[in-house]
């Protein structure tokens, strides 16, 4: 009896229609991709990123991961869900530098920029594949992740720079206006998500995958 109560509970969870996660988890993207970035371009000159990083960018985004394993939708689940942890893992390791003397010890000067660097290399790498994967859902989404490859790339060499020669951080700062470009590409799509989702109707293009089933099927 309650082997059959559970699963027909599934059943009506399951059919209840929930709105789209997308359009939240891309605005905390943006945002404190926008804020970081900033301050990685030298424009914005405090450590304001932090909080949006744990709470915007982190939990909020983190949790449009989780909505979308509610969907089914395994690339917004991976995407999200990782990007959310890696906010809130980047503002708990500048937290725990300033506040704490035995982790802060490891992490200074040169070591600190050489870690960061790896820290944003291995995000790199994880980035390139869902790059890879994102030709399969639109131009929109396509783009911030290309954007998003650019911003990575350009902050780790930027961080390797700073950690052997502090004085130059030109690319550093490239990388941080690559940010605000990624995370101006990243506030359109969520916009169009919302504005579509209001509409009830498609107004705010989008663009088409570019990789589909029947140009794979023309190829081969």
């Amino acid at each position: 009896m309650s082997a059959l109560s559970s699963d027909r509970a599934v059943t009506l969870v399951e059919g209840v229609p929930a709105a789209d996660p997308a359009p939240l988890g891309l605005a905390g993207f943006a945002l404190t991709t926008f804020l970081l970035s900033g301050h990685n371009a030298s424009f914005i000159n405090d450590a304001i990123w932090i909080g949006p990083a744990l709470f915007y960018g982190g939990l909020a985004q983190f949790a449009a991961g989780m909505w979308e394993f509610r969907n089914r939708n395994v690339f917004g689940a991976t995407a999200f869900s990782t990007y959310g942890g890696f906010w809130m893992a980047l503002g708990a390791t500048v937290i725990l530098a300033d506040v704490s003397k035995t982790f802060a010890a490891s992490l200074t000067a040169a070591n600190l920029n050489n870690a960061l660097a790896w820290f944003l290399f291995a995000f790199a790498v994880f980035n390139t594949y869902m790059l890879i994967a994102s030709t399969r859902v639109n131009t929109a989404v396509f783009m911030v992740f290309l954007t998003l490859e650019v911003t990575e790339i350009l902050l780790v060499i930027g961080f390797f720079k700073a950690a052997h020669n502090p004085s130059s951080l030109w690319v550093l700062h490239a990388g941080g206006w690559a940010g605000v470009v990624t995370a101006a590409v990243a506030w359109y799509t969520s916009f169009a998500g919302v504005w579509n989702g209001v509409a009830g109707r498609a107004m705010v293009p989008v663009g088409r995958p570019l990789v589909t089933d029947h140009r794979e099927a023309a190829i081969a």
